[in-house]
């Protein structure tokens, strides 16, 4: 199932993507207010919107719709650094240390953007882009295994981690350049975790203006979503609606020779296969 959220008038509405169509969920907004409460319902919550769907009296075309952010606000926004090896050999040219451990930061909640919303540089100088496979977790999560792990993942987004490189090493946490206002499109909807036969094999891609800067597929990722889910809920509770950003490939404008910053117009699109795809303008 494809959930997502859209504009209606001025406010947040649900709905289920059937074909080239969009379900509203408004008759239901009573029970499921928002996508948070469908995530905390888990599966009896999409058993319910199932046979909603099959018989719903309202849809509206998905084109004509103006979607937002899949999640309204998650309570954490973590993601994983240098996880695919030939990223990790472009920090190392930047003099980023490697670490024995994962290596993990905070994008503050509030970078959260829709699919389609414009990118605003702000302060920085050094803006860049980074196409990766997201999860939203479902059920609570702590001290998991990782044979357990992917049973508490709800479904997966497209994420850009839109960096600004100059703030992004102004100190060691990288918070500050991960975390800018609209530096975190996610989208353009949640496919629930039914429906990835297999997150750990799926082709993502960004492109710039048309060229392909990114390229690879997520059974390369140095640490697996297992490891990943495992690793962050040895050491705190992992929430319903949380987000975790599972890591780019190579092709980052910094690591150009010399580096290619993003400026305004540009056009970025981020692809993952059997997920979907966002596309953001950088505000001039």
């Amino acid at each position: 199932m494809k959930l997502l959220r859209y504009d209606d008038a001025g406010t947040p509405k649900l709905g289920v993507v059937q074909d080239d169509r969009i379900v509203s969920l408004a008759p239901l907004a009573d029970r499921y207010p928002t996508m948070r409460s469908i995530i905390e319902g888990g599966d009896a919550a999409l058993a319910q919107l199932r046979d909603f769907v099959a018989t719903a009296p309202y849809s509206l075309p998905l084109a004509s719709a103006r979607l937002l952010a899949p999640v309204e606000r998650p309570g954490k926004y973590l993601a994983i650094g240098m996880n695919y090896a030939k990223h990790l050999e472009e920090a190392d040219k930047l003099g980023v240390a490697r670490s024995k451990h994962q290596v993990w930061f905070n994008k503050q909640t509030t970078c959260v953007a829709g699919p389609y919303d414009p990118i605003e540089p702000g302060a920085t100088e050094k803006l860049d882009y980074e196409v990766e496979l997201a999860l939203v977790i479902g059920k609570p999560a702590k001290n998991v295994s990782q044979d357990e792990a992917l049973d508490h993942v709800f479904g997966y987004v497209v994420a850009n981690d839109v960096s600004a490189r100059d703030f992004q090493f102004h100190s060691a946490t990288f918070t500050m350049g991960k975390s800018f206002d609209t530096h975190g499109p996610i989208g353009p909807w949640i496919v629930t975790a039914d429906e990835v036969a297999n997150p750990q094999n799926l082709d993502l891609r960004c492109f710039v203006n048309g060229e392909l800067r990114q390229s690879n597929n997520t059974a390369t990722m140095i640490h697996p979503i297992r490891a990943q889910i495992a690793y962050l809920a040895s050491a705190f509770t992992l929430e319903p609606g949380d987000l975790i950003a599972t890591g780019t490939p190579e092709g980052v404008g910094v690591g150009m020779e010399p580096p290619v910053f993003l400026k305004a117009g540009d056009v970025v699109r981020c692809e993952v296969d059997g997920i979907g795809a966002i596309e953001n303008t950088v505000a001039g």
